[in-house]
């Protein structure tokens, strides 16, 4: 009978501890979990570092397939918390290039982090970034505004398309400059091209022009000259590639050309402006985004450099320089962190047919010879102004006033102007009329400039204060009238 009892039992027990045993392995497995803080990072093109945090209760490991570009400071880990740090290296292959991190945890377990990092297709130029430096650079916008009154555009020569006496002028001198300031002048507009002097495959500006046109500066600063350098037409590089096709080449450009110029200019103080470009071309709000992320660049270059350019005031132009479009598109300015360190640029010259020298009646309009209340000619009625005259002048220097000057963001009249007729095939028969419609055109305009808030730069391209016989006045009625309006 005891035998049958043990019998029975015994297989009963068995089961039991197997039960038991099965049970107790069940409960020491662990379910994976895995987190991860990030799923898509964005590098920019110069590279950059960021953080990830992951978060297991078992281990796991990182398998990456760019290692080339993209290091990952630890690819294993245990359970518990980890905080992992990306670092990529600047983008040169001219093209944007992506990657995915996979995490594993367990057998289960898989997160995904998209990594993306945009092209540069320059070297980067910002290579020996300084300190901050205020000394010297005091001044906010409006304050460095009040102290220039006049200015005088240097033209026709070192923007010239195929070296600085390309188109007729001899070399800048200091006599120049000097000129320039004896005449009642104290600050200098350089238009300058940049890209004919560069590596077109690398962006490397050649260090002999950085260095001409370093000295040209240094001479304004010589002789206590404001001076406003930027990147003139140069080409078009930027001008005819407002469009998103263009939109990250031209900011690779303009990127790698400011970085070079702040970094070759660093060391002048206040009297050095920096200009983001000249006459950029938009005609609506889409191509005014494009041209504020060329500004934008311009700005984020200048400041990187640090040293003085951490604090000099820097000189954005509104769409095709125009005041009527500038007023209407350029509603948002780019951001600094500096506070209160820039100014918009315009130019005018209109209207048109008086202003600039036509060579002949176009089929938009007449030439106009005679220009102004008490300066119409009744010897050649035909071509006296019918449009654009005070009212018209005054109205539009006011849209800056109340856009931007009314705002204690100065405005640079950058070019403005209107020239003789005489020494061409198209003489005006009423040839003192004429001239006395030059003279008030250019005070005028100087007097409403100044008196809207802006700061007149007067073009010139050697036809008034000549630079090919030494530093003669050729034009002292014209230099006359814009000193009359300045008073």
């Amino acid at each position: 009978m005891k035998m049958k009892i043990s019998r029975v039992y015994a297989p009963i027990g068995i089961l039991f501890f197997a039960l038991t045993a099965a049970y107790c392995s069940k409960k020491s497995v662990v379910t994976p979990e895995l987190s991860v803080s990030s799923s898509e990072i964005t590098f920019q093109p110069d590279g950059g570092v960021t953080d990830v945090t992951i978060t297991s209760n078992v281990d796991w490991n990182i398998g990456n397939s760019a290692s080339s570009w993209l290091q990952v400071s630890q690819t294993t880990g245990n359970s518990g918390q980890a905080t992992i740090r990306l670092t990529t290296a600047s983008n040169v292959t001219g093209a944007a290039r992506s990657a995915v991190l996979m995490v594993n945890a367990g057998n289960s377990q898989v997160r995904r982090v998209n990594i993306k990092q945009a092209s540069s297709l320059y070297p980067g130029y910002n290579i020996s970034p300084a300190p901050a430096d205020a000394s010297g650079m005091g001044s906010n916008a409006v304050q460095l505004a009040a102290k220039f009154k006049l200015g005088w555009n240097i033209g026709n020569t070192l923007e010239a398309i195929g070296g600085e006496t390309a188109w007729g002028n001899p070399l800048i001198s200091e006599s120049y400059i000097r000129a320039v300031k004896q005449q009642g002048f104290n600050a200098i507009r350089l238009p300058c091209s940049w890209d004919q002097h560069s590596d077109k495959a690398t962006a490397k500006i050649q260090e002999d022009w950085l260095n001409r046109v370093k000295q040209v500066v240094q001479y304004c600063a010589n002789n206590d000259m404001y001076v406003l350098l930027n990147i003139h037409w140069d080409g078009g590089w930027l001008d005819a590639n407002i469009n998103r096709a263009k939109q990250d080449s031209v900011n690779a450009k303009q990127k790698a050309f400011w970085e070079q110029i702040a970094t070759t200019m660093r060391d002048f103080d206040e009297h050095l402006m920096f200009a983001s470009a000249n006459e950029p071309p938009a005609e609506n709000a889409e191509q005014m985004d494009i041209l504020n992320s060329y500004h934008q660049t311009f700005i984020n270059a200048v400041r990187s450099t640090g040293g003085r350019n951490s604090y000099r005031v820097l000189v954005v132009q509104g769409p095709s320089t125009d005041i009527e479009k500038t007023g209407n598109l350029m509603n948002t300015l780019p951001t600094d962190k500096v506070k209160d360190r820039m100014m918009v640029e315009v130019h005018y010259y209109g209207p048109s047919q008086f202003c600039l020298l036509m060579d002949g009646d176009a089929s938009w309009g007449k030439m106009f010879y005679y220009w102004g209340a008490g300066h119409h000619s009744t010897i050649e009625p035909d071509r006296n102004a019918t449009w654009g005259e005070e009212s018209y002048l005054s109205t539009t220097f006011s849209i800056m006033k109340t856009k931007f000057t009314d705002k204690q963001i100065p405005v640079i009249l950058g070019e403005y102007g209107t020239y003789r007729r005489g020494n061409n095939k198209y003489v005006p028969k009423d040839l003192a009329t004429h001239n006395d419609a030059v003279d008030y055109w250019l005070t005028y305009a100087t007097k409403q400039a100044i008196a809207n808030g802006m700061k007149p730069f007067y073009w010139d391209t050697g036809g008034a204060l000549d630079r090919r016989n030494n530093n003669t006045v050729l034009d002292q009625r014209s230099v006359s009238a814009i000193l009359a309006g300045s008073n």
